[in-house]
């Protein structure tokens, strides 16, 4: 167990890292979240060793995506949404299927057997909404179309994702698959969502006055806390990633009146707590298992079918946009982030990944969570100078 004082100086590298990986990115006319990846791949296990992943580390970092997360859903608007479903419904669904189509072809010509290949399948297909949140925040574009299409998208892939994941998990252990539980467990996903994206939606716009009954001046902040963090772990109740129940907690605060007031003071935690989550992304690569030619080969092609799998995924549902807008939402789908980390740790831990093919697949998450962003970053403009 780390004493206080060890925990203190992982923080301190961990924060100034982040600042400094940050600050060069920029000056290099990049998004600030690649120099807090490339800085946690620095000061990690695998280079510096400055910093070991910990149990403290992890919860700052979760609390500082889901804070993220409620942060971009306090600048999306439930009418927002409603207004690019069609796009966001084909996008997510194209954008789960071809990934684990591609995938599991990929898996079963390497010669993993069928239900391994499966397993593989499931970590090509859900998109991490932290990374790109995160860059369509620093250009602030999250009020463009492309945007509210990404973020829609991205709750309708992790429920489907969260499924398949189900379905393949149940693959591994030989037995019969328990479709009454999986429908189960899809049908509160959507129920969850739907409950609080509408019906708390119109609540919040009727009675957000009570947000001020407290005598605290930041009562209104200090509420929606609570509602972030309750709705963030009711989420993980429901088969779902945490992010999307912080992601409608803040869709619930942007209908008050206090949005704006909201929107600026949480910007000192943002600043505090989100770099945590990107350096720790990038201090859990271990390069070492990736210093020979065939996994660096076996790395290229999965990064390969992983990019172009999400991109035609997304750029195919959102055509009705224009093939530009179809292009900016292919590219914001594209990073894996997170989500294939975790699922490489569920495949290392019960045995379906042997050490080398874990340090590709979260490489290839890692690849494709520092090669989004600066292309992302050079679309939006593009396009906002048209």
């Amino acid at each position: 167990m780390q004493h206080a004082s060890d925990i203190l100086l992982s923080l301190f590298i961990v924060f100034v890292a982040a600042q400094i990986g940050a600050e060069i990115a920029q000056r290099l006319k990049l998004p600030g979240v690649v120099g807090e990846i490339a800085a946690g791949c620095v000061v990690g296990p695998s280079l510096l060793g400055w910093i070991q992943p910990s149990e403290a580390l992890d919860v700052l970092a979760e609390i500082g995506v889901v804070l993220l997360l409620f942060s971009v859903g306090l600048e999306t608007r439930l009418a927002d949404l409603q207004k690019v479903g069609r796009s966001a419904f084909l996008v997510g669904v194209l954008g789960v299927i071809l990934p684990f189509v591609l995938g599991a072809g990929w898996a079963v010509s390497a010669g993993f057997p069928l239900n391994k290949s499966l397993f593989v399948a499931a970590a090509f297909v859900a998109t991490s909404a932290g990374i790109t949140a995160r860059v369509l925040q620093e250009l602030n574009a999250l009020q463009r179309i492309e945007s509210r299409v990404i973020l829609g998208a991205a709750v309708i892939d992790d429920i489907l994702a969260m499924l398949l994941l189900g379905v393949v998990v149940s693959l591994q252990g030989g037995g019969d698959l328990e479709w009454r539980q999986l429908l189960f467990v899809l049908g509160g996903a959507v129920g969850f969502i739907a409950v609080v994206g509408f019906v708390g939606t119109r609540a919040m716009r009727r009675k957000s006055h009570w947000l001020e009954a407290p005598i605290n001046p930041l009562s209104p902040l200090t509420i929606v806390l609570a509602l972030c963090l309750g709705l963030a772990f009711l989420s993980t109740k429901f088969g779902l990633a945490a992010i999307i129940g912080a992601f409608l907690a803040g869709m619930l605060a942007a209908e008050t009146k206090q949005r704006e007031t909201l929107e600026h003071q949480t910007q000192p935690l943002l600043a505090l707590l989100t770099p945590f989550f990107f350096v720790l992304t990038g201090a859990k690569i271990e390069l070492a298992q990736l210093a020979s030619t065939d996994a660096l080969l076996m790395l290229a092609v999965v990064t390969s079918i992983a990019i172009v799998s999400k991109l035609g995924g997304g750029f195919l549902g959102a055509l009705a946009l224009g093939k530009r807008s179809a292009l900016i939402v292919g590219v914001g789908m594209v990073p894996r982030g997170e989500v294939g980390v975790v699922i490489a740790s569920l495949g290392l831990a019960s045995g379906v990944f042997s050490p080398k093919m874990y340090a590709v697949i979260v490489a290839m998450s890692l690849l494709t969570a520092m090669i989004t962003p600066p292309v992302l970053a050079v679309l939006l403009r593009k396009s906002a100078n048209n």
